[in-house]
């Protein structure tokens, strides 16, 4: 087990902390796929309890007594067919990452990172955040005994995430600038040696978002989905669960890879820019706006990997709005009862308007991926509503209110 730069090669020791190769490539941990295939068979994996942990021989950490977890992982994947019925498909399903300990899918790179931080012996962690990181790293320092630093970009954040924070017990500290400005300070202090920085360019926090990758075949006994389409922010989730596909191949637990779709909202959508335009980088948004807040990040740190994941597989990149979002998100809802923050559902959002554009085969098996709980966002939700009707208390208007 080693970390490896993506760009030039160069390999590190797998306990030397560092963010990036000395080139400024992205790094990944690399594993010998020949040691798990002797390991790890379907039955044994089956043998543990689902959710991330049940992977402990595809990630990376030497001693288990060290792990950091609240049973994160082992998140339900819905066979949705009445919204599949209303879309005239086949078979969809949705992974929905909101029912993890603090509401989403960062929970299972934070029991990943926080434990190599054990592991490590390091006494402070920080982030910068849109919210679900600083909410999931709050929760898993305070878990640890370590002490918690976040940053967040001021005004930005939807309460529902900012409380999680602040009542884990976080420094919680807001910064008038966006979320990118915030991630350089961030990591100026951890080259600082002042905190152990837990974003996604940390390459082991991505090792436990792969496992999404491991639960989705798990949970389909084994059957790839044709497709997996995912919202996309500092898009590190999409090049994660890439890679979990990828290694299971490489293990032989499954024959074929599905294709990655990643969904940006009009306002914040440089890799999708870069997928139609056919370019090999990025051209940052520099002021990303949009409703929903998990995925309004302009440079996304882990751009280069998402790219790749997406071209790879032969996926698809698409943008939505944010008056397509609040209508994705209402229609799960209202067609399947799982409620989720705005940034989830962009997921369905790109699924429908690739429907509408003719690029999806409605005979498919696809998967759409919720990331994160709707209660992280109860404004957007409630602005969204129709409000409740009120009424005398009196049985009659009641019954009156009721036939309307």
């Amino acid at each position: 087990m080693i970390q490896k730069c993506r760009v030039c090669g160069k390999e590190y020791d797998v306990d030397a902390i560092i963010y990036n190769c000395e080139c400024g490539g992205l790094l990944e941990i690399k594993y010998d796929f020949e040691s798990i295939k002797e390991k790890v068979s379907k039955e044994s994996l089956r043998e543990r309890e689902l959710g991330v942990w049940r992977y402990l021989d595809y990630l990376p950490v030497k001693d288990p007594a060290k792990i950091v977890s609240l049973h994160e992982g082992g998140t339900p994947l819905y066979k949705c067919e009445n919204l599949a019925k209303k879309l005239g498909m086949k078979e969809l399903y949705v992974k929905n990452e909101g029912a993890n300990p603090t509401g989403s899918f960062k929970d299972r790179g934070m029991t990943v990172g926080v434990t190599r931080a054990n592991e490590l012996g390091v006494e402070v962690v920080g982030c910068a955040s849109t919210g679900n990181t600083s909410a999931s790293l709050a929760a898993y320092s305070a878990r640890a005994g370590k002490k918690c630093i976040v940053l967040l970009p001021g005004g930005k954040v939807a309460l529902g995430k900012l409380a999680q924070a602040m009542f884990y017990g976080a420094k919680v500290i807001q910064i008038n600038g966006n979320f990118d400005e915030a991630l350089v300070m961030v990591k100026n202090l951890a080259l600082e040696n002042k905190l152990y920085l837990l974003n996604s360019v940390n390459p082991f926090r991505l090792e436990g978002q792969k496992t999404i990758g491991f639960e989705i075949c798990d949970q389909l006994d084994f059957e790839v989905p044709d497709m997996v389409i995912l919202p996309v922010g500092n898009a590190g989730n999409i090049s994660a669960i890439w890679k979990g596909f990828k290694e299971f191949k490489e293990t032989e637990m499954i024959d074929r890879l599905p294709k990655m779709t990643g969904i940006q909202a009009e306002g914040a959508q440089p890799i999708v820019k870069a997928i139609k335009e056919g370019l090999d980088e990025i051209v940052p948004d520099e002021n990303p706006e949009t409703i929903a807040t998990a995925i309004r990040i302009g440079n996304p740190v882990n751009a280069a990997k998402a790219l790749d994941a997406i071209k790879s597989s032969g996926g698809l990149a698409e943008s939505v709005n944010d008056e397509e979002i609040i209508e994705a998100q209402k229609l799960l809802a209202q067609t399947e009862g799982i409620f989720v923050e705005p940034a989830s559902a962009s997921s369905i959002a790109g699924l429908i308007k690739l429907i509408n554009m003719g690029l999806i085969d409605k005979d498919q098996k696809i998967v759409c991926i919720t990331t994160g709980n709707g209660l992280k966002d109860p404004d957007a939700a409630i602005k969204a509503s129709k409000m409740p009707t009120e009424i005398e208390c009196d049985m009659e208007v009641l019954r009156k209110a009721i036939e309307e």
